[in-house]
């Protein structure tokens, strides 16, 4: 099967979002907490969650473009500054998966989906309390992208783990809290590690077989 970019044009629209959304593999699957200032919490799911360094430790993420009217997610970054990602589990999946549904913005999708709301360190945004791995985050700078879709800087300001799934060199096993990535729009994949190597150098590269 080869697809041309002539071809693309031709296909349905869902179609080609679930394909172009697929061919790049397993993404994470998040979900993203923010508080209005009116206090007014807003969950939802986003696949696009990616690092950016270590030092300072910086997360991008993108979110759709927000014409004619901003999102709650976006909204709520803007006026207040502050945002939380969360992991999703495998015992959450269809709670989580739903929190992309269009809800008025007086209603919390924390409400509805029947999750519930995580305070760490007196953080301003609201974490989920299912999630083993919470991040707490400042935005720092959202820049737009060619097609329309803005893509959101945040400096990590705090992490929440279980102790259990970190290994010494700070490694994390995220098959063991069942987390879970997500191909496409929603299709959600169980994670398993398979493999642990050694830092690459290039003195250290083994012999390998054709």
């Amino acid at each position: 099967m080869v697809v041309k970019v002539e071809d693309l044009d031709k296909l349905d629209k869902r179609y080609r979002a679930n394909l172009i959304n697929s061919i790049t593999g397993i993404k994470p699957a998040n979900l993203i907490g923010t508080r209005s200032r009116e206090n007014q919490d807003n969950l939802a799911i986003f696949s696009s969650v990616v690092h950016l360094g270590s030092n300072p430790a910086q997360i991008g993420m993108v979110t759709r473009p927000q014409a004619p009217n901003m999102k709650d997610t976006y909204s709520n970054i803007m006026d207040t500054g502050y945002y939380t990602i969360n992991s999703i589990q495998q015992s959450f999946i269809k709670k989580a998966h739903y929190t992309s549904s269009r809800l008025d913005k007086e209603v919390s999708e924390f409400d509805v989906m029947k999750l519930k709301r995580a305070v760490v360190s007196d953080f301003f945004a609201p974490f989920v309390a299912e999630s083993s791995i919470k991040i707490g985050l400042r935005h720092l700078k959202s820049l737009d992208l060619p097609n329309g879709c803005i893509f959101i800087i945040g400096e990590v300001l705090l992490i929440e783990l279980p102790n259990k799934i970190m290994d010494d060199e700070g490694h994390m096993d995220l098959s063991s809290e069942n987390v879970v990535g997500i191909s496409g729009l929603n299709s959600y994949y169980a994670l398993e590690k398979i493999a642990s190597f050694p830092y690459a150098k290039r003195d250290k590269i083994p012999e390998f077989s054709a």
